[in-house]
């Protein structure tokens, strides 16, 4: 009996404590940031109890029964649950959530969640950018992001990448549309990564929203700002290391190369020009003169904030970066600061604005082309020293006029180009009634950019570098750029199953610049980089100035648009855009285009038949079709101007003045891009698995392009270029997949894995010109170019001689159709004609510089206060050019050359070496390689102090890491770097000794308090 009545008396007190309300207080934190949550949604779960965390995160609820679960809930975070034990406060840590179906993502003129997008559109946060630790943007994005494809045009401090949505829609301006914060911008090395956000982009044809300038994909950049009802917030980010070379070319050391020089001249019939091969031992490596560890380092300060209507961010930073070619010869500085600041005016008008200012300032060293610093390293012969006897730099010997020492070009390479930029943005948003706004933003750039370039007198040794006497060459250069957006937006909910959202609006644009022309100045004196002065030299000229031209530009864009999304039920989503645009750049009878889209979704996970999926969280099927215009062309392309340069005979005497410039054709009209998208969104197994596949293809009509002319018609004139004309049709066609899955395995252990890949395949479909056939690129020293665009092929596709082996002995040789001074050990070409004579007629496709498939794989993992992030990116089926050795009887050549014939059976891989005359460095797949690569961008440890510690030290976050960036490139190409490009449509992939992009070992820091 005494059993029973304490099992009654300890049942009566569980239910008494179970039933008993309490209130519960606590404060919600920003996981990320260590800063307090205001506006949080905090709720009794399967209950109408609930309130929300106020100005520093703190929240308190009443009527709370111990065993309760309190649900938090945040726009953009993970949903967390905890269960109720006492009336003790909480700390409760919430986790952005980027994937979240209810994230608000920016789409033009507007934003929807994840959940109602229509369109192809990816987001790249904030989380990401400080993960890769860019010094550009670009660098963020390869691998990311599918059907996004960066290549770098070099790895020189402060240079530029290629960024191609979708393949390669045109042989000119392939640039993406770039917008930050909704101010246009073309060079992104002027903004600093700390500043943002999310970069959104947008890939098919909703990106029509945004006119002409959106026909190659549109890039959203969102920078940081402050929160409302937050409390004042300091950050310092900062890393620094040292950077290197990622590769060496394996070149012939000085006895290598004196055998195979002796074995050329005799093979020519030329004595041997070094006696004695023994005393040459290993010689000069250049690459290890020119290439040295280079310091590199970055400095983010920010600001930010907010009261009850207010909120705020201020940033600013500096990076430098030295080349590890030349180090501060090659240089890079950035300066960048921005403030953000938004104001409820009223209740219902509320402000936005942003400034920022950025400065550049390069140094670089003559770089990617024949006769620069690399490509004379490689050839450089390697029994030469750096210096002589006298202790002056060495100079060359048969080795062509453009392959000098390099350090001493290095020595004597003298330049500085500036860029100072200012941005901003000012916006009203009016709310007139409950369900429309009027907006009105208004967006500038001013950039001014100087370059100055100074040559002193100098001797290479009859190189085409010599200078007799010193000049100096300046240009200052003001671009200016506005944009006026006002639109009116309609957006009601009815009967709880109409969800509509209407735009109506017109944008005004208008670009102009001035050119100053280079003024260039001549000294008849010894001087240096930091005492010429344009006070004391003779023969100062600036062509733009003789011909008197004004060397002012403007270009204005008019449009409205308009747009209509529709949802039914939250399963059935619409969407409709159009957007007439108006331009200067063609006559007015085909000034404006009409350029419509449309795309529609279903959400299958709605239905009721879905409703017990234990695999679908999410299902999501859509499409979209548009056509977007494209009017990057050149200003007046369409009339006759006189910006051309003229030299006219008058009076006995020549006389500077005008002349036609870009030949007119008033017939001109807009590019179309017809884009067609099909995908799929879905989420699977308790959302751990997110499923992104899309199929498109994207067609370019009436291509804007410039045809090779006769010369009669004066195109190739000073100044002159030949007309642009809709004479051709490109298809990209693809398919892309990305795969992300994440599981928090404990409460200590969590990791994510990213996996994208896009398949590409480009084709051209017509070229209209006489030839049927555009040209570009270079190969050598006075051939054909390389590249073509042409029907049924690639863009910029290789057209060369094929080969078929080496000729092993004469009767071949004699057997063969006729190659000019062919002999045994030469290659051997296809006779394609089977005309029996080896010509520019037998060259066919050779290689393809376009992959056909990218792909990237990033890995992330927790464990308690340590992270570790990984990066990785390949590149397959892209061809590239090796073109970085020259045909001289002195040059160094790569080791491969080491396997050449030697006699019959000896391979049928690598020709002779010979002085003699032969046709084996004419163009041709000898000299294609496959440029296939895969990468490990970017490799990262971490280490969070514990909240703890850091609350006793009075600060919010404390971050150690270590970082390596371009850690290891796995390829079989034999170049510098398989990334090589141009950035030409046709003309990429051509390697002229590509500057490489540089392996960084970093330390880094991030401070919150």
């Amino acid at each position: 009996m005494e059993h029973i009545s304490r099992l009654l008396v300890f049942l009566f007190f569980s239910v008494t404590v179970l039933g008993q309300e309490i209130s519960v207080t606590g404060t919600i934190y920003d996981q990320t940031l260590n800063e307090p949550l205001p506006g949080v949604n905090v709720y009794v779960k399967g209950t109408n109890n609930g309130t929300s965390s106020d100005f520093d995160g703190n929240f308190s609820i009443n009527n709370v029964n111990i065993g309760d679960i309190l649900v938090f809930s945040y726009i953009s975070f993970v949903t967390k649950e905890v269960s109720v034990v006492d009336d003790s406060p909480l700390k409760v840590y919430m986790n952005e959530d980027v994937a979240s179906l209810d994230e608000v993502v920016v789409i033009g003129y507007g934003t929807q969640t994840k959940k109602e997008i229509t369109g192809a559109v990816a987001v790249v946060g904030a989380e990401t950018i400080e993960e890769l630790n860019p010094t550009r943007i670009e660098q963020a994005l390869q691998g990311q992001v599918a059907g996004v494809n960066i290549t770098s045009q070099s790895g020189s401090p402060g240079s530029a990448s290629t960024i191609s949505i979708r393949g390669i829609s045109t042989n000119g301006d392939n640039r993406p549309l770039i917008l930050v914060d909704g101010a246009r911008i073309e060079d992104l090395s002027v903004l600093n990564p700390n500043e943002i956000e999310s970069i959104n982009i947008l890939k098919d044809a909703t990106a029509g929203i945004y006119g002409v300038q959106a026909a190659n994909g549109v890039i959203l950049i969102t920078t940081k700002s402050g929160r409302k009802n937050a409390q004042l917030k300091f950050s310092y980010d900062a890393w620094g290391g040292f950077q290197q070379t990622s590769r060496s070319i394996s070149v012939l050391n000085a006895t290598e190369y004196g055998l195979l020089v002796n074995e050329a001249f005799v093979a020519g019939g030329q004595s041997p020009p070094f006696k004695n091969l023994s005393g040459l031992g290993v010689g000069t490596n250049w690459q290890d003169q020119v290439f040295q560890n280079a310091p590199i380092f970055n400095h983010n300060f920010s600001v930010s904030g907010g009261g009850k209507k207010s909120s705020f961010s201020f940033n600013t930073s500096l990076l430098a970066q030295d080349g590890i070619v030349g180090g501060n010869k090659s240089n890079f500085k950035r300066y960048s600061t921005r403030i953000n600041y938004n104001l409820d005016l009223l209740k219902d008008l509320k402000l936005t604005s942003n400034v920022s200012y950025s400065g550049t300032i390069r140094k670089a060293l003559p770089e990617n082309a024949i006769g620069s610093i690399l490509y004379s390293a490689l050839n450089a012969p390697p029994t030469s020293s750096v210096k002589d006897e006298s202790d002056n730099f060495t100079l060359f010997q048969g080795v062509g006029i453009e392959v000098v020492n390099p350090l001493a070009l290095i020595e004597n390479t003298f330049n500085t180009a500036k860029v100072n930029r200012i941005s901003g943005k000012i916006g009203l948003d009016f709310k007139v009634v409950n369900n429309i706004s009027l907006t009105s933003n208004f967006q500038f750039n001013y950039a001014e950019v100087n370059g100055r370039v100074f040559s002193p007198i100098v001797d290479f040794g009859g190189s085409v570098f010599d200078q007799e006497r010193s000049f100096l060459s300046e240009n200052e250069d003001v671009f200016k750029d506005y944009i006026w957006d006002n639109y009116i937006s309609f957006e009601k909910e009815i009967a709880d199953r109409h969800n509509l959202n209407a735009t109506l609006g017109i944008s005004y644009s208008s670009e102009l610049g001035q050119f100053s022309g280079v003024t260039q100045g001549f000294f008849t004196e010894p001087t240096t980089f930091g005492q010429a002065d344009f006070r004391n030299a003779i023969d100062i000229n600036n062509a733009l100035l003789l011909s008197g031209l004004s060397g002012r530009f403007k270009a204005n864009l008019f449009s409205s648009f308009f747009r209509v999304q529709y949802g039914y039920n939250q399963k059935y989503l619409f969407s409709f855009l159009a957007r007439r645009d108006g331009s200067s750049r063609f006559g007015p009878k085909d000034r404006f285009g009409f350029f419509p889209s449309g795309s529609i979704g279903w959400i299958v996970s709605e239905e009721d038949f879905m409703s017990q999926s234990k695999t679908f969280n999410f299902l999501k099927l859509r499409g979209s079709y548009g056509i977007i215009g494209n009017n990057r062309i050149a200003e007046n392309a369409f009339r006759s101007i006189l910006n051309g340069e003229g030299t006219y005979v008058l009076n006995e005497s020549l006389v500077f003045g005008q002349a036609v410039g870009v030949l007119p054709n008033p017939e001109i009209q807009w590019e179309e891009q017809k884009t067609l998208d099909i995908g799929v969104d879905m989420k699977l197994l308790s959302n751990s698995i997110d499923i992104t596949a899309d199929y498109f293809s994207r067609t370019t009509d009436g291509l804007l392009l410039q045809p090779q002319v006769s010369g009669i018609l004066g195109a190739n004139a000073p100044g002159a270029q030949a007309p642009f004309v809709n004479g051709g049709e490109v298809n990209n066609s693809g398919f892309e997949l990305a795969v992300r899955y994440q599981n928090d395995r404990t409460k200590d252990f969590n990791f994510s894995i990213n996996y994208n890949v896009t398949f590409l395949e480009n084709e051209v479909k017509e070229v209209n010109n006489e030839a049927g056939f555009l040209q570009g690129g270079s190969f050598g020293v006075g051939q054909d170019p390389p590249a073509r665009m042409e029907a049924g092929k690639p863009i910029g596709f290789f057209f060369g001689l094929e080969t078929d082996g080496i000729f092993q002995n004469q009767a071949e040789v004699n057997a063969h159709a006729t190659i000019p001074n062919a002999g045994v050990g030469d290659l051997r070409f296809v006779d394609q004609n089977e005309d029996g004579v080896i010509d520019s007629n037998d060259r066919v496709d050779i290689g393809n510089p376009i992959p056909d498939a990218t792909m990237g794989l990033n890995i992330s993992a927790n464990y308690k206060n340590f992270d570790f992030s990984a990066y990785a990116f390949a590149s397959v089926g892209n061809d590239i050019v090796r073109n970085y050795e020259r045909d001289q009887p002195l040059v160094n050549q790569s080791v491969f050359v080491i396997d050449r014939f030697i006699g019959e059976g000896s391979t049928n891989q690598v020709p002779r070496v010979t002085t003699g005359a032969t046709s084996n460095t004419l163009f041709s797949d000898f000299f294609v390689e496959d440029g296939s690569f895969m990468r490990i961008q970017n490799a990262q440890i971490g280490y969070t102090l514990p909240n703890k510690t850091m609350e006793k030290l009075g600060a919010d976050k404390l971050r150690v890491y270590l970082s390596a960036n371009n850690l290891f490139t796995f390829t079989k190409y034999r170049g510098f770097d398989p990334s090589a490009s141009s950035g030409a449509p046709i003309g990429s992939g051509i390697d002229l000794g590509f500057y490489p992009v540089p392996r960084s070992y970093l330390l880094g820091v991030n401070f919150k308090f």
